[in-house]
């Protein structure tokens, strides 16, 4: 169970970590990444120093599996990884997921005919475990994914709509992107997690999953209480992961809702950042 982190004090200009910080989970996109979706040097030196260290560092993403691979494999991580915002947490070494929380499929059936009533034009995509199905791709509305990897289906859905779907996304110009979150939200928010982390983007997944939760769920799989946690990311579906963590760090960057509930906002992800935070909060402690 998610711990309550309520209790936070005021935030220092420069905190010092109650506990020696033994987990680190950092978001992908807007945090570790720049802007231009690369890593820096100092980034990747600094990582693996960290681990030199002997701390566990893990990826904590929005993204599927495949789109984790590259970084992870530049970073030397074989750690657990956060995938679909908390939905699948993936272990690399053995390729396969070890805990998975997926939508039930006629919910989000209705989920799609709510979206498409508010939107003709609304772009749905599901990923179901490591694969991406939609019915159609529309490049001006681009995710990570989407960036990288091509769909492993384009067509109906309808045949696809009787399996568990581990995520649905909704995609629309921002100026469109309102009436058909209201739309499906207005009827299931009690039942799914919006994850927002893009303008254009509206993400789905299971009311029981969530970045915070599957950060709780590695670090007692590591034996790591919350206090020797720190988290760092830069958007709303990084809120309840940095409020849970021992320490909980946001990008200069990121969305003010995720510099609101860090305990600290540390340089852009554009000026290394997780560099800045991983030598400030755990080689210099």
């Amino acid at each position: 169970m998610v711990q309550d982190r309520s209790s936070k004090a005021e935030k220092p200009a420069h905190p010092v970590p109650a506990h020696r910080i033994e987990l680190v989970a950092i978001d992908m996109d807007g945090t570790l990444l720049r802007s231009d979706g690369r890593l820096t040097r100092r980034v990747v030196e600094t990582v693996h120093e960290v681990q030199n260290r002997g701390v566990k560092v893990i990826i904590a993403t929005a993204r599927p599996p495949r789109g984790v691979a590259e970084i992870a494999e530049v970073l030397r991580l074989d750690t657990l990884q956060i995938t679909y915002n908390g939905a699948m947490i993936f272990d690399p070494v053995r390729r396969k997921h070890t805990y998975h929380k997926p939508l039930d499929s006629a919910l989000v059936k209705k989920m799609i005919k709510a979206a498409r009533k508010a939107d003709k034009q609304v772009v749905v995509s599901l990923e179901i475990l490591d694969k991406w199905y939609t019915d159609h791709v529309d490049e001006t509305l681009p995710t990570e994914t989407s960036r990288r990897f091509s769909p492993d289906f384009v067509g109906p859905l309808e045949a696809f709509l009787h399996v568990p779907i581990t995520k649905l996304l909704l995609l629309a110009p921002p100026e469109r992107i309102g009436p058909i979150r209201e739309a499906v939200e207005g009827k299931f928010a009690d039942k799914v997690t919006a994850a927002i982390s893009d303008k254009h983007l509206l993400q789905y997944i299971h009311k029981e999953a969530d970045k915070s939760i599957a950060l709780a769920q590695i670090a007692e799989s590591y034996g790591i209480p919350a206090e020797s946690v720190m988290a760092i990311g830069d958007a709303p579906n990084d809120v309840r992961m940095l409020h849970w963590a021992g320490l909980g760090v946001a990008v200069e960057n990121g969305w003010e809702v995720a510099r609101q509930f860090a305990d600290v906002v540390v340089p852009s992800n554009d000026n290394d950042g997780v560099a800045f935070a991983l030598r400030k909060y755990v080689l210099e402690q």
